[in-house]
């Protein structure tokens, strides 16, 4: 599902950047759904799957969202006392993704409601790591590489 990075480390407050704006997107695609603007709700979830796919296949320090942290808020900001690798984060974007194009697709074929809850399950994830660095698709990685699904290289 996710394209292998580099080991070399990212600053973890990247991923915290990207999170937010993501959340907050999802977090209006959510309200729109719910308050009945279906398409408005879909084009923006069919947006936010893109760049979800966009992350999972070619990598977090690719997604647009990250690109804007590197440029305009990192610079701006003491170095990282550690770095992270993003072999995770970047499996997070694949998890994001399949919440989300779930709702894309359920939405395309008339489920009313599938568009704001794939939001809603998605700005959940998002709003974890954005405000508390909780990453749930991270934790999934690393318990699928204790397993041995993923191989640790």
């Amino acid at each position: 599902m996710s394209h292998p990075e580099p080991t070399t480390g990212i600053d973890p407050r990247g991923p915290r950047f990207t999170a937010a704006v993501t959340a907050t997107l999802l977090l209006i695609t959510a309200v729109l759904g719910f308050g009945g603007a279906t398409l408005a709700a879909w084009i923006l979830l069919a947006a936010i799957t893109l760049v979800f796919a966009w992350s999972a296949v070619a990598g977090v320090r690719r997604n647009p969202f990250s690109i804007v942290f590197r440029r305009f808020v990192r610079p701006r900001l003491a170095p990282p006392t550690e770095l992270e690798d993003p072999r995770p984060p970047t499996f997070a974007q694949g998890v994001g993704f399949v919440v989300t194009v779930a709702g894309v697709v359920l939405g395309l074929f008339g489920a009313t409601y599938a568009v704001p809850i794939a939001a809603s399950l998605a700005f959940i994830a998002a709003f974890l790591n954005a405000v508390f660095g909780y990453c749930l698709g991270c934790q999934i990685y690393l318990l699928l590489v204790r397993a041995r699904v993923i191989p640790r290289t």
